[in-house]
C-alpha cells in the first residue's frame, strides 16, 4: 500500500514537473520581453509584436496584484503612454472615487499646485506616491497647449467615497435657483453622511434612493432653463448625484461584487458619455479587472468589474493582470501583543504551489504573456490548471493571514504581465 501511493506521490510529481518545464520553455519562445519597469522609456519589442486581440482592443484593464508594488504602477504607466501614442486613448480611469476628479483634472489642465496638493486629492492612500503622481506630471505637460477635446482627463469610477458631494447638489441648485427642497437636500446630506456597516443588514437604499431620483428628475426637468455654456456644470452635478445614488445603494448592498457593478455602470458612462473614440484605460487590482465570474452571487447575475466589460463590450475590453515572484512588501499588522502597524514583509522566493514558482523560472525579469496564444501552444495546460496567486488587497500583505487564492489564468486574464521582483512605491512626492 505505500509503495503505491508513494508510486502515485511520484508520478503525480513527475507530471507537474513535466508540465511547469514544458511551460518555462514556452514562456521563454513566445513571451514578449518588456525591457524595463522605466516609465519613461519605449516599449520597442513589445511594439513589434503586438498580440492581434489587443492591437484590436478599445479598452484595456491593467491590475495588479497588491496595490504595493512600485514596478506595477510604472509599468502601467509605461502602458497608458504608449496606448496615449499609438490609440489616441484620452480617458484614464482609476479604482477611485469621483471627488478627487476635480481636482486633478484642474491640476493635469494647467492649474495651480504641486505634488503634494494634488496627490491629496486621492481617497485611496496607496496612491499617494511619486510613481503615480509622476504620472499624472506626465499627463499635465501632455495636455499643455492642446484644446480640452484633445486632452486626456482623469475618471474615478469607485464609490466608497461620496465626499461633499451634497455640497455640490447644494451649489447647483443654489446657482440657477433650481426648486429642490430644503427637505430633499437634507436627505442628500443624509446620504452622503451615512457610513457601510459591513455584515449588518439595512433598508437605507430603499428608502433613500427614491429622494435621491426625485431630486434627479427635478434637476432633468430644469435642464431647458440652463444655458449652454453653463452645461458642463449642470452636467456634473447630475453624475455627482448618481455616484451619490449607487453609494447608497452600496451602504445597502455591501458585497464586494455590488461594489465591482456600481465600478461597471461608473466606467461605462463614462465611455459612452466621455470617450469620443470609445478608448478608455482602466487601473484596479487584478480582482477588479479579470475577466472571471468570480463570487457566490451567480443568481444575482452581480460579477467583478472586468467581467461585465468583458460580457458588455466583448473583444473590445483586454484585461492585462500581473503577477510577481519576490520582493518587499508592508502589511497592516501587529506582532504578539503590539497595536496594528504598517510593517515591511520580505517575500524572498515564490510560495509553493504558485502560478509564481514556474514563472519566476522564465529567462526575462519581465514579460508579457498573451494569454490566447498560450492556450493554443503546448503549455496550455499550465494556464488551464489551477494554481494559487498572490492577492493584496487595502491591507497590504499579512504574514500570518491567507495571501494566497486559488485562480485559473486561462479564463481570469486576456494577457499576463510577470515581473520577477518587485519594490514598494515611493512616498516622498518629489516631481520630475
Amino acid at each position: 500500500m505505500r509503495f503505491f501511493i508513494s508510486a502515485i506521490t511520484f508520478f503525480l510529481f513527475f507530471q507537474t514537473y513535466a508540465q511547469n518545464f514544458k511551460a518555462v520553455n514556452w514562456i521563454n519562445e513566445n513571451a514578449i520581453k518588456i525591457e524595463d519597469a522605466n516609465p519613461d522609456t519605449n516599449l520597442t519589442i513589445f511594439n513589434n509584436n503586438i498580440p492581434q486581440k489587443f492591437g484590436d482592443a478599445k479598452i484595456f484593464g491593467f491590475g495588479e496584484a497588491t496595490h504595493q508594488g512600485k514596478e506595477f504602477f510604472d509599468l502601467k504607466a509605461k502602458f497608458f503612454k504608449y496606448l496615449v501614442e499609438k490609440q489616441n486613448i484620452k480617458v484614464f480611469i482609476m479604482e477611485e472615487s469621483y471627488p478627487s476628479e476635480a481636482g486633478i483634472n484642474e491640476w493635469i489642465s494647467g492649474g495651480k499646485g504641486n505634488a503634494q496638493t494634488i496627490a491629496n486629492n486621492f481617497s485611496i492612500g496607496f496612491w499617494y506616491c511619486k510613481e503615480i503622481v509622476d504620472l499624472l506630471q506626465w499627463m499635465r505637460n501632455y495636455n499643455l497647449g492642446k484644446t480640452k477635446e484633445d486632452q486626456i482627463r482623469f475618471y474615478g469610477m469607485d464609490i466608497q467615497v461620496v465626499q461633499n458631494i451634497n455640497l455640490e447638489v447644494r451649489n447647483i441648485v443654489k446657482k440657477y435657483n433650481i426648486p429642490v427642497s430644503e427637505e430633499l437636500l437634507l436627505e442628500v446630506d443624509k446620504c452622503v453622511e451615512k457610513k457601510v456597516e459591513y455584515g449588518k443588514s439595512t433598508d437605507w437604499a430603499e428608502v433613500q434612493i427614491p429622494k435621491l431620483d426625485k431630486i434627479e428628475s427635478i434637476l432633468i426637468d430644469f435642464k431647458q432653463n440652463i444655458k449652454n455654456e453653463n452645461l458642463d456644470d449642470y452636467a456634473s452635478a447630475l453624475r455627482a448625484l448618481s455616484y451619490l445614488s449607487k453609494y447608497t445603494y452600496f451602504v445597502q448592498n455591501h458585497y464586494p461584487q455590488d461594489r465591482d457593478l456600481k465600478m461597471f455602470e461608473n466606467a461605462k458612462w463614462i465611455i459612452e458619455n466621455k470617450a469620443k473614440n470609445g478608448k478608455a484605460f482602466i487601473w484596479a487590482h487584478n480582482e477588479h479587472i479579470n475577466n472571471f465570474k468570480a463570487g457566490n452571487y451567480s443568481t444575482r447575475k452581480i460579477y467583478n468589474l472586468g467581467n461585465h466589460l468583458k460580457e458588455y463590450y466583448k473583444n473590445d475590453y483586454y484585461s492585462i493582470g500581473f503577477d510577481f515572484g519576490t520582493g518587499t512588501q508592508a502589511g497592516y499588522f501587529s506582532d504578539k501583543n503590539e497595536k496594528p502597524s504598517w510593517k515591511k514583509v520580505e517575500i524572498k522566493e515564490p510560495f509553493a504551489k504558485t502560478y509564481a514558482e514556474t514563472l519566476i523560472e522564465a529567462k526575462n525579469e519581465i514579460y508579457f504573456i498573451d494569454i490566447f496564444k498560450a492556450l493554443e501552444g503546448n503549455s496550455s495546460e499550465f494556464f488551464k490548471n489551477k494554481s494559487k496567486q498572490i492577492v493584496v488587497g487595502g491591507g497590504g500583505f499579512n504574514p500570518y493571514k491567507n495571501n494566497l487564492y486559488q485562480k485559473k489564468f486561462s479564463i481570469m486574464y486576456d494577457g499576463l504581465i510577470f515581473v520577477k521582483n518587485i519594490t514598494l512605491p515611493t512616498n516622498n512626492l518629489v516631481t520630475k
